[in-house]
């Protein structure tokens, strides 16, 4: 039992450790986004060709996807604690490879470990969020990694433009990875201090399921490598590969659902599915993360290239929607139990509402001044992504066993990376091809943010059926019913949805 004296210091120590936590997750993050105004940098500075500078954006991100799911699982039966070290170690070592690379090649190799490392990081932070909190302080502490996630994301140009200009056009690109040194070095140092050892689950040892690590790798792999490379690889041929992903997917299912008829652990709970808070929840977050990254690949393109605007330029332009989005994320956390899914609605309607804005901000204020037309509309999108992110992860992640949270938050996040691919491909198309054609780039911009929205009113109308078959239902709000979660970690018995 834990004395009433210590808890205070507990608890303190709870938050301390989730700032830990969102420290890893923000730099892993950042590096999704940073490198694209750096890009010429590197070309410079490195002699980088374009198929390299397409694999320094595109490894990254296809190692962080193919990462998530197997480390959340590798996390739940090792321990999260351990994981999130070992990745945020391997994390800023290869961070140190990046910017002391001597060729394009060695660039590249490093990007990926350093993706691969991202990826064992992520689904560690929603476990031991899961794990370390519970109630209103686990919506405020999703809330809080909701701002981490919007904040990252959005202000990676910025950043980028900042160190560019700064340490020059030659050798400014290798700063772009050393600033993840002395933040990931500092967060080690907290994280062994701070983060706690749960003790691992008494009874049956389940074992990894490395069949089904190969299955889901190699079919999440040939989905997103022909979407990643949609504008490097021509032709027509590269769409083999989507087929041939969902076979392996399909097999993945097969498979994982054998393993569990059979008594034994699957690397994916496919009970979790028959929650329908997570299978919804997930796939709104697909959804909206498909629409959500395109608006800041189609802007920084459009104010570089047509607008005359700087890295830094670009950079400060969306600065707006990230300071919106952790205004919205802080709030959402607060708000959530309060409003369950009705907030996902309104963060929505929001963040398209504002999009409208931006389209109309370009149509009617062309020029330099654009980006102050732009500014208010983004404000009002910030918001409304922020009061979607974080709500969204508590609603889909409430009724997960704290057992399976890791791989239920890899699952999730692959859900996202899956998501932002197909979404660049989808709108990088339409924009691309409009330009191809001689096209006015205001028009192109317009029509890849009108594509961006399309995409994400689906999420929208994902978000407003569940309300109102949860209005329709006896005690609506499912959120507020919830039952608490113990401090330990769950039995390897429970089944999905008890525990929590």
């Amino acid at each position: 039992m834990i004395a009433e004296t210590d808890r205070p210091a507990l608890d303190d120590r709870r938050w301390k450790a989730l700032g830990v936590c969102l420290t890893a997750g923000f730099i892993s993050l950042l590096d999704v986004s940073i490198v694209n105004v750096a890009l010429p940098s590197m070309e410079r500075g490195l002699g980088a060709s374009e198929a390299a500078q397409s694999w320094v954006v595109s490894g990254y991100a296809l190692a962080f996807g193919l990462a998530l799911a197997p480390a959340g699982r590798l996390g739940d039966l090792r321990g999260r604690r351990q994981a999130l070290l070992f990745g945020l170690g391997v994390f800023t070592v290869a961070s140190v490879g990046c910017g002391l690379a001597s060729g394009a090649t060695w660039l590249v190799v490093f990007r990926l470990v350093q993706g691969a490392a991202a990826g064992v990081v992520a689904p560690q932070i929603s476990g031991l969020i899961q794990q370390m909190f519970h109630g209103a302080e686990r919506a405020r502490a999703f809330g809080l990694h909701g701002s981490v996630v919007a904040v990252s994301t959005a202000v990676g140009p910025l950043v980028g433009g900042l160190l560019i200009q700064a340490f020059g056009t030659d050798d400014g690109w290798r700063w772009v990875f050393f600033v993840n040194v002395p933040i990931g070095v500092a967060a080690l140092v907290a994280g062994h201090r701070l983060l706690p050892r749960f003790p691992q689950p008494t009874g049956r040892v389940e074992k990894f399921d490395p069949l089904g690590v190969l299955l889901l790798g190699t079919g999440v792999l040939a989905v997103l490598l022909p979407l990643v490379q949609e504008q490097q690889w021509q032709g027509r041929a590269k769409w083999a590969l989507l087929p041939v992903g969902a076979l392996l997917l399909g097999a993945f299912w097969v498979w994982e659902r054998n393993l569990g008829r059979r008594g034994k652990a699957p690397l994916v709970d496919l009970g979790l599915f028959t929650l329908r808070s997570f299978t919804l929840g997930t796939l709104i977050s697909l959804t909206f993360f498909a629409g959500l990254t395109t608006i800041f690949f189609v802007l920084s393109l459009f104010l570089q290239n047509s607008e005359a605007y700087s890295a830094l330029g670009a950079g400060l332009t969306i600065l707006p929607f990230a300071v919106a989005s952790a205004v919205g994320a802080a709030c959402g956390g607060r708000l959530v139990l309060r409003y369950g899914r009705s907030l996902v609605v309104i963060g929505l309607s929001a963040v398209v509402l504002g999009l409208f804005g931006v389209v109309l901000a370009v149509r009617l204020v062309p020029g330099e001044g654009v980006g102050w037309a732009m500014a208010l509309p983004l404000v009002v999108a910030g918001i409304g992504s922020g009061l979607t992110v974080s709500p969204n992860t508590t609603l889909t992640l409430m009724l997960v066993p704290v057992r399976r949270a890791g791989a239920a938050g890899g699952v999730m996040q692959t859900g996202q990376r899956i998501g932002s691919a197909v979404g660049i491909a989808v709108v990088g198309a339409v924009y691309f091809a409009h330009l191809s054609n001689h096209g006015p780039a205001t028009t192109a911009i317009e029509l890849g943010l009108l594509t961006a929205m399309g995409i994400i009113l689906v999420a929208l109308v994902l978000a407003v059926v569940d309300l109102r078959e949860r209005l329709a239902r006896p005690g609506g709000n499912d959120l507020a019913a919830a039952p608490q979660p113990d401090v330990r970690e769950s039995g390897p018995g429970e089944k999905a949805g008890q525990g929590v």
